[in-house]
């Protein structure tokens, strides 16, 4: 799933790339992607898109007129720009934003497609007036922002002070936004702490090393990110993961072979040496095996 790193630098190429330009035409091809009616989707044609940002794992693209278009890639969903329009074949775009833009080659027409590959299609767009946006509901219940001011050791503590394990809390987007599976695994990592380490028993000095290592983490992906990732943004980006997707590798630290627990939709990785004292945690593979 694309997380915040991945979201923030797909939201600065596109911001760079967009602003100014016309929309033309926008339909939804995956008729399960548009989750809103009102105003409809064509009140975006005629306007100029005025920037992209990003709100957590979401995408806002701003147009004029006081709309936005309020993106959820989820799993499996790209939002990227291309120089030809979509084919009649074409089975992954769930929403298409065709582009005039005077300053342009006209023989060269601009597409925004979000596009999805799989069979789950669960990425979905909202197209909201301005003055709804903060009171949608997926962004209110957001927690704060991890990146760049994630919050201050103590505040982190009171954020995560509860009887669930670190990996689960720190993927909560209600607790802290932008986080996924991918960099909660190289964060812990980085902070030498156990994934199954309770938020009520994070100590000051734990607190203030995790705080360290979201910020040193995030920002390391992203300046990669910046150094490697032009248009168009490739399907896969190349994450600068040190223990993600890692298992059965030496660990970049210390040696240790990195190990894994396996869940039914994704796998978490880990330094036993560093993170767990030593021990190996208990795969759920062989759980369910032995069942």
């Amino acid at each position: 799933m694309p997380e915040l790193p991945e979201v923030e630098i797909t939201a600065r190429r596109l911001d760079a790339a967009l602003r100014g330009a016309q929309i033309e035409s926008a339909t939804a091809p995956g008729l399960n992607a548009l989750k809103t009616f009102d105003p409809p989707l064509s009140a975006l044609e005629g306007r100029a898109i005025t920037s992209v940002g990003r709100r957590g794992k979401h995408l806002l693209v701003h147009v004029a007129g006081d709309l936005v278009l309020l993106v959820h890639l989820m799993s499996a969903g790209r939002l990227q720009l291309f120089h030809k329009r979509a084919g009649p074949r074409d089975r992954t775009s769930r929403l298409l934003l065709r582009m005039s833009d005077p300053e342009s080659d006209p023989a060269r027409p601009r597409e925004l497609r979000l596009r999805e590959f799989g069979t789950k299609q669960a990425a979905w767009v909202k197209l909201l007036r301005e003055d709804a946006l903060e009171a949608e509901e997926v962004l209110s219940t957001l927690g704060p922002e991890v990146w760049p001011n994630p919050p201050c050791a103590e505040h982190l503590r009171a954020l995560l002070k509860a009887p669930r394990p670190l990996h689960t809390m720190l993927r909560d987007q209600r607790v802290v936004t932008g986080i996924g599976r991918s960099w909660v695994d190289e964060i812990l990592w980085t902070a030498r702490l156990s994934p199954f380490k309770r938020g009520d028993d994070l100590s000051d000095d734990e607190a203030a090393a995790l705080r360290e290592a979201i910020f040193a983490t995030l920002d390391g992906a992203i300046e990669h990110y910046e150094r490697v990732v032009t248009l168009p943004i490739p399907d896969k980006l190349p994450l600068p993961l040190q223990v993600h997707r890692k298992a059965g590798e030496p660990c970049p630290r210390c040696d240790t072979t990195i190990e894994a627990v396996h869940y039914e939709d994704y796998v978490m990785c880990y330094c036993p040496q560093e993170q767990t004292a030593g021990k190996v945690l208990k795969d759920r593979r062989l759980s369910r095996l032995l069942k």
